[in-house]
């Protein structure tokens, strides 16, 4: 069998002008060719051998087609092992150029995992990062969020913006309606939490590994650099130790201290007497809560206020009802401003309130709802609605306005918008206003809801309730002590991170309590001098 090792290839025609000449030579047939050696075998040839024919380089033959003209190769004997041993030694290496790529690749990736730890690390990084989140938190505060976009055409308008800038167009562009959701401010946040982190790793859990290795004084060199620094003649170690165990020191001796995009939120205006379904108010998201409570609907069975004696707005309350998709109610609550129902993960707080009707009987007809619209916002609301006078009077505009500012008192204007008069609901005394006799049953209110589903409020409170605890831990005084024994010295050093005097005080007097011990050698002088 022929064995080729090359660079490159022959060409065809000095080929076959080898091939040509060894056959004459020897009447064995040429194996392949290749570059600079043939590689023959033939039955005449040891076993374990092979032959090779080298061809000089650099030299190239014409084509010809004298065959005699073409100088034979020199033929070499070669042992199989030799080759067998270059073979499995180009491998190793080619092995090995392998490996090296990937250390070097994996080494790179270190390096690249380092340097973004370091710049996540990093003070003024992490300074940025909060000032930016403080930032967008006030401007969501100062903004009210989660609105229709009609709100803010209304109370944003670019004829007259807020600031002299800030119109529609801006809150809108830049998602500053929805702040706590946006991208950026979800990014900021996972920053700062990278940075965090980052830091932890870098610098705090380094500096636990260090605090929780006793620290022992080996030399009275060392101790020159405590806050407080003695030393008793006659004195022994084991004598200190029961003195200072005894008063609760931590005693050192040796002898000679883990957000925004996960919560879900929604607001509705549901009338008295209808029902929404918690889904449609808050919407999906991947932490939100179960199925089932999202399924599950709201029933408004009732919407009144409380108001004080001088007519002005106590409180306001919703008697709500939770019904599951079976039809079952499995929880009911009246809430109240600053009291919500819970449920399944959602929160349901009373935020707003509105007229959604006014129910009348018209000349002795049965009591029917005629709607009323919001006509003014904010603090002073305003409803009104429209009864019109006949067919004719409904095609020409013509009727009876009804107006209500709460759920006290309704005012009727006739057609000429002349005032006629004021009734309360309840009452069942009629007013007449253009011949026609209205009596008023009742004012139908709405309820605003708004509706939170956030479990990231646990970890929040258990991050603050941790925040409180380590504040109040770093008040707290903590004490050491080291004590070394040098012959019949006995040196005495400690530290605390409060009280320093009374530390120093305290000190003083246990080592007064130390007693001496007579057997030992007069010492001539303090080890500290």
């Amino acid at each position: 069998m022929a064995v080729v090792s090359s660079r490159s290839v022959l060409p065809c025609a000095q080929f076959m002008q080898c091939r040509l000449q060894l056959q004459s030579l020897g009447n064995f047939p040429a194996g392949g060719l290749g570059g600079s050696f043939l590689g023959l075998a033939r039955s005449g040839c040891k076993r374990g051998v092979v032959v090779v024919a080298k061809v000089s380089k650099g030299k190239t033959q014409k084509p010809s087609g004298s065959v005699t003209k073409f100088s034979a190769p020199v033929l070499t004997e070669i042992p199989v092992e030799e080759i067998e041993t270059k073979l499995q030694s180009a491998q190793v290496k080619e092995v090995e150029r392998v490996k090296r790529v990937e250390v070097d690749s994996d080494i790179i990736v270190q390096k690249l995992w380092r340097k973004v730890v370091r710049q996540l690390a990093s003070l003024p990084l992490a300074i940025a990062e909060l000032f930016a989140i403080a930032g967008l938190s006030a401007v969501g505060t100062v903004i009210t969020q989660g609105e229709r976009p009609a709100w803010y055409f209304q109370n944003f308008p670019d004829s007259n913006p807020v600031l002299g800038f800030l119109s529609w167009q801006w809150i809108l562009g830049l998602g500053l309606d929805h702040v706590y959701t946006s991208p950026i401010y979800l990014g900021l946040l996972a920053m700062l939490a990278g940075s965090l982190m980052a830091c932890t790793s870098t610098t705090q859990l380094p500096i636990v590994k260090v605090a929780r290795r006793w620290s022992f004084l080996k030399s009275t060199k060392s101790f020159s650099k405590l806050d407080i620094t003695d030393s008793l003649p006659k004195a022994r170690l084991s004598d200190l130790g029961s003195v200072l165990l005894g008063h609760g020191y931590q005693v050192f001796a040796r002898g000679g201290t883990v957000s925004a995009a996960c919560s879900l939120r929604g607001t509705v205006m549901v009338p008295q007497g209808l029902d929404f379904r918690i889904g449609d108010a808050l919407g999906s998201g991947f932490l939100g809560p179960d199925a089932s409570v999202l399924d599950s609907r709201v029933h408004v069975n009732k919407f009144y206020i409380d108001y004080r004696e001088n007519g002005q707005v106590g409180q306001f309350h919703s008697d709500l009802a939770i019904v599951d998709p079976q039809d079952q109610i499995v929880s009911s609550k009246t809430i109240s401003v600053n009291d919500p129902m819970r449920i399944g993960g959602v929160t349901m707080y009373q935020t707003d309130w509105g007229i959604s009707a006014v129910q009348l009987r018209v000349d002795g007809s049965q009591p029917y709802n005629l709607p009323m619209a919001g006509l003014q916002t904010g603090d002073n609301k305003l409803f009104g609605s429209f009864l019109p006078l006949g067919d004719q009077g409904a095609a020409d505009g013509k009727g009876i306005s009804i107006l209500a500012r709460d759920l006290q008192t309704v005012v009727f204007y006739d057609q000429e918008g002349n005032f006629v008069g004021v009734r309360r609901p309840g009452s069942k005394k009629a007013i007449t206003v253009n011949n026609v006799n209205i009596v008023v049953d009742d004012l139908i209110g709405s309820t605003g809801l708004e509706l939170k589903a956030d479990p990231g409020v646990p970890v929040v409170y258990a991050g603050f309730g941790g925040l409180m605890l380590t504040t109040i831990i770093s008040y707290l005084s903590h004490s050491q002590v080291w004590a070394l024994q040098d012959g019949s010295w006995l040196v005495v050093g400690g530290k605390s991170n409060r009280a320093k005097l009374d530390f120093e005080r305290e000190l003083n007097d246990l080592l007064d309590l130390v007693p001496e011990v007579p057997t030992l050698e007069e010492p001539v002088e303090s080890p500290q001098q």
